[in-house]
């Protein structure tokens, strides 16, 4: 089993969710919902890993807030 994590945005211009897994090239797809998405990155991923193992360009580390004076 892998697990990959996805960073997750809306796209302004047309309202669909984008996601794409960071440092994993090809890596990305887009949904009307969560649960379209997820299951549209999921095909992409496992066609992607039967080329074999992933030679990941960077590493997910997480999310950090920054705030700015007004």
């Amino acid at each position: 089993m892998h697990t990959f994590s996805a960073v997750i945005e809306r796209c302004p211009e047309t309202g669909l969710l984008v996601g794409y897994v960071p440092g994993f090239p090809g890596a990305h797809s887009q949904g009307e919902t969560l649960d379209e998405l997820q299951a549209n990155l999921e095909e992409v991923i496992s066609m992607l890993l039967e080329d074999g193992e992933p030679a990941l360009e960077s590493d997910f580390v997480g999310l950090q807030q920054i705030s700015v004076p007004a």
